[in-house]
C-alpha cells in the first residue's frame, strides 16, 4: 500500500481491497456516501447514488471472471486513488482501472471505471445490461 494513501481514504481501500478478495460485499454501503456518483465505462451518463454504485460493484463482482488488482497509484491527500486490474468476460480479457474519488471522511463520493480493449468492454457491457440494465438506468 503507498504510504501517500493517507487516513480516512487509507481504511476505506483497506475494507474495499478485504470485500474484494472474499468476494463479501456485505459492508460496501458503509464505505459509501449516499450522494456517490458512478460513472460506467459503457454508459455517458453518470448514475447517481449510493444504491446505484452498489448495484453495479455488487453484480459486476459476479460477471468478471478472475478478477485481480495490480497497482494502486493515490494523491498526497489520499482523496483520489487509482486501482489497475484485470479480469475476463465470457472468454473475453480486459484490463482497467477503478479511478475513486473520497470525501473527507473518507467515504467513496466518486467511482469512475475505465476498460480496455473494446472487446472486452463490450462483453461487460452486453452482460451487465442483462443483468442490471434496467435497474441501473433509474438512477440516471
Amino acid at each position: 500500500m503507498p504510504t501517500s494513501l493517507l487516513m480516512p481514504s487509507q481504511a476505506t481501500i483497506e475494507r474495499w481491497h478485504a470485500m474484494i478478495a472474499t468476494r463479501d460485499l456485505g459492508e460496501l454501503e458503509s464505505i459509501i456516501h449516499p450522494d456517490a456518483v458512478f460513472r460506467s465505462p459503457v454508459a455517458h451518463t453518470p448514475y447517481h447514488g449510493r444504491d446505484a454504485l452498489m448495484l453495479a460493484l455488487s453484480t459486476v463482482i459476479n460477471v468478471f471472471e478472475g478478477f485481480t488488482y495490480h497497482r494502486e497509484f493515490a494523491t498526497e491527500d489520499g482523496k483520489d486513488v487509482v486501482l489497475e486490474f484485470s479480469a475476463h468476460v465470457g472468454g473475453k480479457k480486459l484490463k482497467g482501472v477503478d479511478l475513486i474519488k473520497f470525501d473527507d471522511d473518507g467515504l467513496i463520493i466518486e467511482f469512475e471505471v475505465m476498460i480496455r480493449p473494446a472487446s472486452g468492454l463490450m462483453a461487460l457491457g452486453e452482460e451487465m445490461g442483462k443483468r442490471v440494465g434496467a435497474k441501473l438506468k433509474e438512477y440516471s
